[in-house]
Formats: C-alpha cells, sequence, structure tokens
C-alpha cells in the first residue's frame, strides 16, 4: 500500500510533505534546509539534526547564506546541526557548481564559512557505508566534546562545527546506461530514468533487473513484509524517523505564559488629541513574554528591531552574538553570547530558523520592513501550503502560529523613496487558503497590543499585522480596542453622526495613516456641510470585508450591508493597492458604489502628507471624494472643492519649500 500511495493520486507527495510522518521541511522550493535544521535545533539542548544538502540547492542564495547559521548555535543550550552536503553531480540536466570543484576549494569555502569538513566519496557501496559510518561517529564525538567543554565551562564561544561532505554518482547502483545514453553518475538519472517501460520490452528488463539488483527476495517474505532479522534492527517508539516528537512540534508545544498585555496600554483620555509610538508598547509587552518563557520564545528580525521601536526586549536578552567582540561593542551594542534575539541582514535564513523553531514546537514574533517583507513571499507560500495540509492530518497537533509585523510602513517611507514603498505582500497573503491567514490593521497602539496578544496565543496560522513604528494619534482606550479587536470591523460611534438614520456617505478606512485622514476628512466635511451624515467605519480584521462562506472571518452579506448600506456611496481608505478591497468584496451588494483609496505606485522623497496626496488617501482627496459621489452635494458642493483643492495645492508648495508639512497639517488632531 506504501508504495502504491507514493507519488500517487489521492496518495502521499514525491517530496517530504505534512504527509508524510516524521518531516517538518518538504523542500519543494530549495534553499532553506539548513535553517530550518538550525531553528529546530535553537533551545533543545539534547537533539542532533542532521541535515542533507543537495548540491542543486546549494546553489540557491538562502541556502549559501544559512551556512552563517554556524555562528548563532549556542553550545550550552542549544542542539546541534549536521550537514552532510550530498555532491552527487547533477541538477536536472545540468552539472552542479560545487560537484565540478577540486576538495581543497571546498575545504577553504566551508573553512571560511567556519565549518570544520570531512570528505566521504566513492562508488564501492560496501566501503562507502563503512567510511561513511566511521565518519558519523567522529562527527557525533566531535560534537558531543565541544558540548560538553562548554557545558562544563559554562563559558558559551563560537564553535568549529563538523560537517560532511558525501561524492557519491547521481543515480547511485541505478542502471548504468539506457539506449547508449548513460544514466548512473549523469544528469539522466534524475526523477525517471526509465520512461518507456510500458511500450519498450527492453526498458522493462532494464528495470526489473535494477529492481532484482537489491534482491528484495532475502529482505521481504512472500506477504511482503520485512524480516524479522531486519525489523529488528529499527529503533523502537520515539526514536524512530517517522515517530520524532520534534518532527511533530505541536506534541512538544506548551502555551506561552503571558503578562496582561492591558498593563502596556497607552492612555487615552480624549481621541486623537495624543500621539504616540505604535510599537513602542509592543516592545515592551514582547520584553516580559521573553521573560516569562525564557526557553521556548525567540524574536526575529532583520537588524531592525531597534529601528522598529522594539529594544525594550533587550532588557531581558540582547541579541545573540557568538563572534568576534570590539570594546566598542559595549556602548549600545546590546549583544551576548546567551542572548535570544535572533537578528540577522537575511530575511531568508532567519524566516527558515523562525519556521524550524514553531515546527518544533516553540513560539516566536518576527518583524521586519514592509517593502521588504517580499524577500520571504516563497517562503510564506511554502508554510501557508504546509499549514493548510496539516490542517486535514489529525495526528498532526498544532504548532504555533506564525506571527509577522510588518512595520516601518509604506506610508512613512517619504524620506527613503520609492523603492521602500510597497504594501504589496497583503495581495500575496489573500491569495492562500483562509483557514491558515489572517491580516491585521491595527489603527493604534491599543488595537495593536489586543491584536498581538490574541495572535502570539493562537496555532496554525500565518497572523500578518501591519504597524507604523512612528508617531501616531491614539484613538482607543484598552476596553474600546479590546472591543474593537473582537469585532475586527465597526462603526466609531464618536465620529459618526447618523445615529437613527441612513447615512449619505461611509467613509472606511484599514491601516493607521489611512485612518488619520479618513478621520480629518470627515472634519473637513463637516465644516462645509454640517448637516451631512457620515458613518464612519473601521477594519483591523481585514478579512471581515471578505462572505463569510470564502473565510471564518468574514461577515455575512446582512451584516455587511448594514454596516456598508445597499445604495449609498462607500469611500474606503486603505493602507495598501486598492484593488485589493475590491477583490475582497466584489461580490457584495454595494460594491458599484465602493469607492477605495490607497498606494498606487506614486511617490519618491516626499513628506508624509504629500506622499498621501499623490496617491490620493489625504483628506483633501477624500473629502473632495465624497463631494463627487454624494448626489446632493455635486452642484452644492463646488465651493468646497475648490476650496479644498486649494488647500491641497499650498500645503504642496509649503512642502516642497520647506521640506517638512505645514505644521497644522501635520500635527492635526482630532477637535476636542
Amino acid at each position: 500500500m506504501f508504495f502504491k500511495d507514493f507519488s500517487f493520486p489521492g496518495g502521499i507527495g514525491s517530496h517530504c510533505t505534512p504527509e508524510t510522518p516524521g518531516s517538518i521541511h518538504e523542500g519543494g522550493e530549495l534553499g532553506y534546509s539548513i535553517s530550518h535544521a538550525f531553528g529546530a535545533a535553537f533551545d533543545n539542548p539534547d537533539l542532533l539534526v542532521a541535515v542533507v544538502v543537495g548540491d542543486g540547492e546549494a546553489e540557491t542564495g538562502p541556502l549559501a547564506t544559512s551556512w552563517h547559521s554556524d555562528k548563532f548555535l549556542n553550545p550550552i543550550r542549544d542542539g546541534a546541526v549536521l550537514p552532510i552536503l550530498n555532491l552527487n553531480g547533477y541538477k536536472i540536466n545540468n552539472p552542479t557548481l560545487l560537484a565540478r570543484v577540486p576538495n581543497e576549494e571546498l575545504e577553504h569555502l566551508f573553512k571560511g564559512y567556519g565549518w570544520a569538513p570531512h570528505f566521504v566519496e566513492g562508488d564501492d557501496v560496501d566501503l562507502m557505508h563503512q567510511e561513511m559510518a566511521g565518519t558519523l561517529e567522529d562527527c557525533v564525538l566531535e560534537i558531543r566534546r565541544i558540548q560538553e567543554e562548554a557545558r562544563a565551562s559554562g563559558k558559551a564561544s563560537r564553535a568549529r562545527w563538523p560537517m560532511i561532505v558525501l561524492r557519491t554518482p547521481k543515480g547511485w547502483t541505478g542502471p548504468k546506461e539506457v539506449d547508449g545514453h548513460k544514466v548512473e553518475g549523469y544528469w539522466r538519472s534524475h526523477q525517471v530514468p526509465l520512461a518507456g517501460v510500458r511500450e519498450n520490452p527492453a526498458h522493462l528488463k532494464l528495470l526489473e533487473d535494477w529492481m532484482r539488483s537489491y534482491r528484495p527476495q532475502e529482505l521481504f517474505d512472500q506477504r511482503g513484509r520485512l524480516i524479522p532479522e531486519l525489523k529488528a534492527l529499527a529503533p523502537t517508539g520515539a526514536r524512530r524517523m517517522s515517530a520524532n516528537p520534534h518532527a511533530n512540534g505541536g506534541l512538544l508545544r506548551k502555551s506561552l505564559r503571558f503578562p496582561d498585555f492591558r498593563d502596556y496600554a497607552v492612555q487615552v483620555e480624549k481621541p486623537g488629541q495624543n500621539a504616540a509610538e505604535n510599537t513602542r508598547p509592543l516592545g515592551r509587552f514582547l520584553r516580559d513574554i521573553m521573560r516569562q518563557n525564557p526557553s521556548n520564545f525567540r524574536v526575529f528580525g532583520p537588524d531592525e528591531n531597534s529601528s522598529n521601536k522594539l529594544d525594550a526586549i533587550y532588557e531581558v536578552s540582547k541579541k545573540l552574538w557568538l563572534a568576534d567582540y570590539r570594546p566598542e561593542d559595549a556602548d549600545g551594542g546590546e549583544l551576548s553570547t546567551d542572548g535570544r534575539v535572533l537578528e540577522m541582514l537575511s530575511e531568508h535564513t532567519l524566516e527558515g530558523w523562525y519556521e524550524g523553531y514553531l515546527l518544533s514546537g516553540r513560539h516566536g514574533f518576527f518583524s521586519t520592513y514592509e517593502a521588504f517583507v517580499h524577500v520571504i513571499d516563497s517562503m510564506f507560500n511554502m508554510h501557508a501550503k504546509w499549514l493548510a495540509m496539516s490542517e486535514e492530518l489529525p495526528w498532526r497537533a498544532p504548532v504555533s502560529s506564525l506571527n509577522l509585523l510588518i512595520t516601518s510602513t509604506v506610508w512613512r517611507q517619504d524620506h527613503n523613496g520609492f523603492t521602500h514603498q510597497d504594501p504589496g505582500f497583503l495581495d500575496l497573503v489573500v491569495n492562500k487558503s483562509p483557514a491558515v491567514c489572517r491580516i491585521y490593521l491595527p489603527p493604534d497602539a491599543n488595537t495593536l497590543l489586543s491584536v498581538a496578544n490574541h495572535c502570539l496565543a493562537s496555532t496554525g496560522y500565518i497572523n500578518v499585522i501591519v504597524s507604523d513604528k512612528q508617531k501616531h494619534l491614539q484613538y482607543m482606550t484598552m476596553d474600546e480596542a479590546i472591543t474593537h479587536c473582537t469585532k475586527g470591523i465597526s462603526i466609531w460611534q464618536k465620529v459618526s453622526n447618523d445615529q437613527g438614520s441612513e447615512p449619505d456617505v461611509v467613509m472606511a478606512c484599514a491601516g493607521d495613516i489611512p485612518t488619520k485622514e479618513a478621520l480629518a476628512a470627515v472634519v473637513l466635511l463637516r465644516e462645509h456641510f454640517p448637516n451631512l451624515k457620515i458613518r464612519f467605519v473601521n477594519v483591523v480584521d481585514l478579512y471581515r470585508l471578505v462572505p463569510s462562506t470564502e473565510h471564518p472571518h468574514g461577515l455575512s452579506d446582512r451584516d455587511f450591508d448594514s454596516l456598508f448600506t445597499k445604495d449609498k456611496p462607500i469611500i474606503f481608505n486603505f493602507h495598501g493597492y486598492p484593488w485589493l478591497i475590491h477583490r475582497l468584496t466584489y461580490r457584495r451588494t454595494n460594491h458599484k458604489n465602493l469607492h477605495v483609496r490607497g498606494y498606487k505606485e506614486k511617490g519618491n522623497i516626499n513628506t508624509p502628507l504629500d506622499l498621501a496626496i499623490q496617491n490620493e488617501i489625504d483628506r483633501f482627496s477624500l473629502a473632495i471624494d465624497v463631494i463627487d459621489r454624494v448626489p446632493t452635494l455635486e452642484v452644492a458642493g463646488a465651493h468646497a472643492k475648490e476650496i479644498l483643492r486649494n488647500m491641497q495645492i499650498k500645503s504642496q508648495n509649503y512642502a516642497y519649500e520647506h521640506g517638512v508639512d505645514m505644521p497644522e497639517l501635520d500635527q492635526w488632531t482630532w477637535p476636542a
């Protein structure tokens, strides 16, 4: 049954998919085997992770960088990783680079990475088994020596860990030649060396001879079962690869111990009056989570935790650093040989560590700049697929959710310019299974704390949280924030004036800057049209916009129509690309009256308000949009439109002359 199920419709995949017991790394996309292995080894002092790296995978950028992971393995508290670089010489139909360089060059390469390479090479099966067994023994003993010395001394330092370079022929023990063409030891042995066995009797005979060369009659009985003598050699219980609990990490997962996130609240006496850095309180919350969970929680980030205002975590644990130290590192370097914060300027390696850490039963948090989260687009894809398939397997215990904080966002990248302005990761996320993906856009610090608390306690999801790190207006008390986040979408009563009647227009928003500009637009509209009925809707959970038949967080059509009306104009100010909102809501009753404003690939070195104006998410553009969409204002609002447009031009001219926004616009607050 197993042989038939392998790579067969309705069976199991040809890669190490979640359906394969003992797997945490599929390898559908190449480049992450080593980083996943290190993630599993972190905080697992008794674990030895042997990771086989194909020479094709070794050509990828992520894999090449991940060799530096040896500089982040603490021999006291972590396990060990034993990489086995398998050089069989070829990819699908090309030679591999590392297989075509001499051993001396390979030795220099890996010593330069900090490893101690051991070479095993040949094609004699019996001799190679003996040589490989002896080399493995040497490597394991060396690993144990490194660990024992560090643990006895209590001093963690960078070690030169062993690795194995294994040279064997591609297609080893397969057909030597097929139809006069070399197969064993050449690229033709990749995947299907005998493609014509159904039509070509000679190929069928080659296949039979190949299979019989393994002497199955000596290995299995008449019923196809492994003979008792061989079965007795296999380990039992959790020592079996398929039953290793580290490869079904939910079995080992322990719930986080949490401080009360309410204790980190920003005090809000009047909404929209005071500003605070949204991510700063989150940093303090993460600090105390790390304090209470010193062996199963880590924070990951590419050299940006201080920039992202999360540096309070260093009060409890520094950045892990096992390489050389310099005197100046003591002045703000925040480095330590036992640090639990992992920073490296490789999003690929960090994401791989993080995934390996989660899949083997632990918890974590990853923050990165919004424009560069795209570096791990395909890794997100692979992990989302893994989680979605795992949902279908009752024997796989749920692992902790992967939590991504996307910050340094598009609307505050006015100083870095066009290359740093890209909110498109959200478009990628909604492509994946609704069973595993979540997107949150908290508008202030207290909603961010509420969302983060929820996400860190969850299992089986990828939670994407979008929140800028700069100072922003604060709108909600903690109790209000919890209620708002619980609902995911709600009418802001203090801003709306349509109570007891239908609105003339719905002003909706998602994201911190879009919320501020939408609020400012409401104030402008009220100044010019005091009788205009405005309903203000804020969205925290983006999937609330999706029909309930498509996503577990989605609103029913009845609830959506109740919030957004069936026929009134909706002006939606959105953090990302505007067409994403149309994509999520295209089946809704009032979609034809939905007008979305968002990032439209316009910008460079701007002031914040100028960037907003260029992409039409600013207060003036929104107010003008309302005038254009509300029938009673199309003519009556002409004078107001002129005033608003003049204000817009004035603000841009000021920015181009002074390099900053007009103070009264930049420091705008909601009227008391």
